[in-house]
C-alpha cells in the first residue's frame, strides 16, 4: 500500500509557475511495492512530478519507476546497493541516472535536494561510510544549502532519530548536526526495518523537520507556503 503525507513548504520560488498546484513525489526505498506494478494504481497515483528513491532498491525497478511515470528520477544508493548492476555502464544501459553526489546541492522542478548514500560501518561493506567522512560530506551540504529550504535525500537516519539501536541501523551524527542547522521541511530516508506501516511509526519531529521512513512507497505532496489575506 502506498502511503501519502503532505508538508507545506516554506519557500515559494519552487512552486512558480505552477498555478498553486503542489509538488507530488513518489518517494521509495528498501521493498519494492507491488502495487507500482499495476497501471491502474499508477493512474490512480498520477500525476507524479519526480520519483525519489532512498535507497536498497534494485536500479531496474528505479528505472521502471521513471519510466512508468515520465518523470525524473532522484536517488541514493543503499548499503546494499552493490554489484556491477550499480556501474555507470550498466546504469546506462538501462537509461537511468547516476545517483546524487553525496553532500552536493541537486535542483529538481527548481526544488533544493541534498542527498546521501550508505549507511554507517558494521561490516566493511563498500556502502558502508565511516562516521568521519559523512562529517565531511555534511559540512559540504552546509554549504551547499546556503539558508535555503532543501529536501534532504538519505539512506541511514540521523543518530537518535527514526534510527535503531543495531549497529548496522543506527543514524549518523553528521546527519543529526546537519538538521539542527539547516532545519530542512522534510527529510526522507530508508534503511530501518518497519514493524508497523503506520504514519507514526515512519514519523518523527524535531529541529522543526518531518523525518520519514519511505520503505516501501510514499506519496509526498509539497505544498505551496499559505497566502496571507
Amino acid at each position: 500500500m502506498t502511503e501519502r503525507i503532505s508538508v507545506e513548504w516554506p519557500d515559494p520560488r519552487p512552486f512558480a509557475g505552477r498555478d498553486g498546484r503542489p509538488i507530488r513525489i513518489l518517494a521509495v526505498s528498501d521493498e519494492e511495492d507491488p502495487a507500482l506494478s499495476s497501471a491502474a494504481t499508477r493512474e490512480r497515483l498520477a500525476p507524479i512530478d519526480l520519483i525519489v528513491g532512498c535507497g536498497d532498491l534494485r536500479p531496474e525497478f528505479l528505472g521502471f519507476l521513471a519510466d512508468a511515470f515520465c518523470v525524473p528520477l532522484v536517488y541514493v544508493r543503499g548499503n546494499h546497493d552493490i554489484g556491477e548492476a550499480w556501474s555507470p555502464s550498466a546504469l546506462q544501459r538501462l537509461g537511468a541516472p547516476l545517483p546524487m553526489i553525496d553532500g552536493a546541492l541537486h535542483l529538481e522542478h527548481g526544488l533544493p535536494i541534498i542527498g546521501f548514500g550508505g549507511s554507517p560501518t558494521y561490516s566493511g561493506g563498500p556502502q558502508e561510510v565511516s562516521d568521519l567522512v559523512m562529517w565531511a560530506r555534511a559540512l559540504r551540504a552546509w554549504w551547499s544549502a546556503a539558508g535555503r529550504a532543501t529536501l534532504l535525500v538519505t539512506h541511514a537516519a540521523p543518530k537518535g532519530i527514526n534510527d535503531a539501536p543495531d549497529l548496522a541501523h543506527r543514524g549518523f551524527p553528521a546527519f543529526r548536526w546537519l538538521a539542527e542547522r539547516l532545519h530542512p521541511p522534510l527529510w526522507l530516508h530508508g534503511h530501518v526495518r518497519l514493524t508497523r506501516r503506520d504514519r507514526a511509526s515512519r514519523s518523527a519531529h524535531a529541529h522543526g523537520t518531518l523525518f520519514y521512513n519511505t520503505s516501501g512507497a510514499t506519496l509526498v505532496e509539497l505544498a505551496p507556503p499559505a497566502r496571507v489575506s
